[in-house]
């Protein structure tokens, strides 16, 4: 998925992650733990955000993946979306998704709005 994003939008989503961190930050914990584990198995970006969102992943979803794998992530992924709070996380992906599920998990990570900048196609 290929996405355009400008300045104001990325400061906007990174203030709003900082929020969703300061504010809910047992809810931050998990996300930050399910980005850090899409980024150690080499996963989507968005393919993690569909599955949060409850969407179809489509050509995102990994191939070549022993089962047990798979099942661990969901297994971790669901924590995120068993959380008493989850329902904020959902509107804040729907806000910012048409920078991407890429950049926002980015942003989460701790980069710089200016370093996300103009056309990306991670995923």
């Amino acid at each position: 998925m290929i996405t355009l994003s400008n300045i104001e939008e990325l400061k906007a989503a990174k203030e709003s992650i900082e929020n969703l961190k300061k504010d809910y930050p047992n809810l931050f914990e998990k996300l930050f733990d399910v980005i850090n584990l899409t980024r150690a198995f080499q996963f989507k970006y968005h393919y993690m955000g569909c599955l949060i969102m409850d969407e179809n992943p489509g050509q995102y979803t990994p191939n070549f993946v022993y089962g047990s794998v798979l099942r661990l992530y969901k297994k971790e992924l669901q924590r995120v979306k068993n959380d008493a709070d989850s329902e904020v996380l959902k509107q804040y992906l729907a806000k910012f998704k048409s920078i991407g599920y890429a950049k926002i998990s980015l942003l989460a990570l701790g980069n710089a709005p200016e370093s996300l900048l103009g056309a990306s196609s991670i995923r």
